[in-house]
């Protein structure tokens, strides 16, 4: 049973991760979250309640991450700006 989950999820994941070319960041962050976050609490507990509750972690974490990914390029993008502009008036 625990190996069928396991291959099973790395499988989803595997298709999953296969359809990210044409995805945006959020999306792919978010699926990438989802994934592990099922595979890893599938494998852990070998029970599917618990590999959709950890897929559901998986996915708000990711999307947390990209947030705080698209954050810091704004505060670096801001910040190469800034420079830009002091740099033209001297």
């Amino acid at each position: 049973m625990n190996r069928k989950l396991i291959l099973s999820g790395a499988l989803a994941g595997a298709l999953a991760l296969s359809a990210c070319a044409n995805m945006s960041d959020t999306e792919r962050r978010t699926g990438t979250g989802a994934a592990i976050g099922g595979i890893a609490a599938g494998a852990i507990t070998g029970e599917w309640g618990w590999a959709a509750a950890g897929a559901a972690a998986g996915a708000a974490s990711g999307y947390l991450y990209d947030r705080k990914q698209k954050e810091e390029e704004a505060k670096q993008k801001a910040a190469y700006e800034r420079g830009l502009k002091d740099g033209q008036k001297k």
